[in-house]
Formats: structure tokens, sequence, C-alpha cells
């Protein structure tokens, strides 16, 4: 062990602040990636005075499940309001925040070594918990002050340009979204004269099929009229495949990146659809999807999506969006769209000129999305990169 490396109980202290007057009454969770968020715990006739405070640059961590999850659930309150956790909880603060930047150890904390590390110790309940001995034996380097603090403000300065690019996105997607909906669920796109086509008289038609009034010369038709499905070019591959085939391409499955493997199987633009797991569709019922642009692998847990005969993989994206799926959806224990329920869903199909200059509006917001978010990516490694090297400062 290196002569800076420090046992962390020296450093840190328990605390037991209860909510005694029960005056805070907000309630929080851990999440696995390690921050706070809205717990999701059935509170209503629970005694909140037994649960315990935090407040801000304090901690709180779940020892309990470490061997099951692979993982500690441990974050850090950046906050100026107190709120409650779970009794069963661990909370603790620095002793001393001079010698010891509480950034900069909930940066340690986010080290998947750290996570290694703690899996290792933790006890022989079928959970896998860590007890409070094990976790304050743990080391790590303790550099002088100053560096901490450059070392915190390198970090936070990646984490604050992800935080800026992310909100970009978001905003971009939002304004897409709302595009789309003014123009294909109001109807009330760009007449010959510029003006809004349903409220500037617009011809309308009664579809029997959609049960609607539909703009004229539109008309009802299903996602596989207006897309191309790809499912048969897609490949699994285990996890002790890939570890035999790591490379730099993404390898996707239903909720995003999985890994990252030697060879891809598509290049371009696509749309990946959830077909099975927990999240195949969101809380308003509409399906998992999201857009990608680039050469990558995808395994059988998504659907991959091009759109067709002029109708763009951009406008499925957002006609998606806006589509409830839930009576598609098989399974109890796990939730599955399959493939000939999803190329049945109803849409409506817009005329072709229409769907063109909708295309031409959402083209610079989308390349700007896909600039950002592969920014992103490269951001993160970046911060992945300057965590592993935290094991090696003086």
């Amino acid at each position: 062990m290196k002569s800076n490396y420090k046992r962390l109980g020296n450093y840190i202290q328990e605390l037991k602040v209860r909510n005694t007057e029960q005056k805070v009454e907000k309630l929080l969770g851990i999440n696995i990636d390690k921050f706070f968020m809205p717990s999701v715990a059935n509170v209503v006739g629970t005694d909140l005075s037994v649960y315990k405070i935090v407040k801000k640059n304090q901690f709180a961590c779940n020892r309990m499940h470490v061997g099951r999850d692979y993982r500690l659930p441990i974050s850090m309150s950046k906050i100026n309001e107190e709120f409650i956790v779970s009794p069963a909880y661990d909370v603790f603060e620095i002793t001393d925040t001079k010698v010891l930047n509480p950034e900069y150890l909930m940066m340690w904390f986010t080290r998947r070594e750290f996570d290694r590390n703690t899996w290792f110790y933790t006890d022989a309940d079928v959970r896998g918990g860590l007890p409070w001995k094990s976790f304050c034996d743990l080391q790590l380097p303790i550099p002088h002050p100053d560096e901490q603090r450059e070392i915190v403000k390198e970090y936070n300065t990646i984490q604050n340009r992800i935080a800026l690019n992310q909100q970009l996105i978001q905003k971009l997607e939002e304004t897409a979204q709302a595009i789309y909906r003014e123009w294909f669920v109001e109807f009330e796109f760009p007449d010959k004269k510029g003006k809004p086509y349903k409220s500037n008289g617009g011809e309308m038609v009664w579809c029997e099929e959609l049960g609607k009034n539909i703009p004229k010369w539109w008309k009802k038709c299903i996602l596989k009229d207006i897309s191309n499905c790809h499912d048969f070019k897609r490949r699994p591959l285990s996890e002790e495949e890939r570890n035999d085939f790591k490379g730099f391409y993404p390898y996707y499955g239903a909720m995003g990146i999985v890994d990252y493997v030697l060879e891809y199987l598509f290049d371009g633009e696509y749309l990946l659809f959830s077909e099975d797991g927990v999240n195949v569709i969101t809380e308003k019922g509409y399906p998992s999807v999201f857009l990608i642009n680039e050469k990558f692998w995808v395994n059988n847990h998504a659907h991959i999506l091009e759109g067709k005969d002029g109708y763009s993989t951009r406008l499925l994206y957002c006609m998606l969006k806006e589509v409830n799926v839930s009576d598609l959806v098989t399974g109890a224990a796990q939730p599955k769209i399959n493939q000939e329920n999803m190329n049945s869903i109803s849409l409506v199909k817009p005329e072709l000129d229409i769907s063109f200059n909708f295309n031409k509006i959402i083209h610079p917001m989308f390349n700007t999305i896909q600039i950002k978010s592969k920014e992103n990516l490269k951001l993160s490694e970046l911060k992945e990169l300057l965590l592993s090297k935290l094991a090696t400062v003086e």
C-alpha cells in the first residue's frame, strides 16, 4: 500500500440525527448510480421520526445489498435543504474538511475499482452486506488539500460540460417534438400561404380507422408501411463472447449501450425500439425508442428500424414518441413488444411534401443532438480516465 493511502474510518464519523420532531418531510433514496432520488417507498402510516437527517456535504449509503448488486449505493448531498433517508442507511460526514475534501471523497466512491473493492469485503449473507467496520477499513489516497481541490475542479469542469450538453440535447428534443405535435397531431402545419392549416380552413376528412378527422389526402397506415425492419441482421453476443471481442464500437441492447466490441453490424442512422424488459414502455405507455447514427452492433433485445419511401427515420422517431402502445405489450414476467405487434402500430401518414418540409426544419436540431451526444461520450471517457488516475495520486 502506498504511503499516502489512509484508512477511511480515520477521516469520517457516523451520524445518527433522527427526524424526531418530524420537521423534515423530504424523503430521498439512493440510486445504484450514486445519486439521491425521490424515494419510491410507501410511507403511509410510517413513523418518519426515526428516519435519519442528511445535511449538505454529508453522505448516506446503503450497505445491505453490495454483494447482490456489485455496487455500493452511496451519495453526497450538494443541496442546502435538509432531507431524510431510511433509518437502515448509514449517514456520515468528514471530520475535518480541511484535510479531506468531500467532493474528492465522492469522486473516489464513484470509481468502478471502489465498487469492486467493497464487493470483495461483503459478508456471507445472501444479499452480501458490507459491514461498517469493513467500510471504514477501506483505504484511499489522500493527497495535499490543494491537489484535491485541483482534481475536483478538473472533474467538475467535465461534469458541468456534460450537464450543459445534456440540457441542450433535451431542449432540442423538446423543440423538435413540439413542432411534430403541432404539425402532425394538431394539424397546424404551414399551408401553401404559410398559415396554420387546420385553424385557417384547411380541409379535414373523417378517418373511420383512426376515429378522428385528419387533413385531406392524409391517410391511416401502420408502422410497417413507412419503415424497414432490420431485425434479421441482429446478432446477440454473450458476455463471454464480448470479453474476447472488446473494441471501440457500441454494442446496443434494449435501453442503450451495453458494451463495446471489435466490429459493427450497422453504419448510419437507425431507430432502436426496445423489444423487451421492464422499461419496454414509458410511464405514459409510449415505446422506448432512441436514434443512433454511427457504426454499431445490436443484440436481439431491440428492434432496429429505418424510414422508407420518403418518410425519414427521424420522423418515425417523433411519431413513435407520441403513440400509446400499452395494448401491444405481452408477457407479465418479461414485458415484450414483438415484431408483429410493433409493425402493426397505427399511424397517420402525411403527404410526402409535408414530411419533407418537417425534415428540413428538424434536420439541424438532430444533427446538433448527435454532435453533442458524441461529445458527451468522449467527455464521459475522459471522466472515467480521471477517476482511474486517482489511484496514482501522491
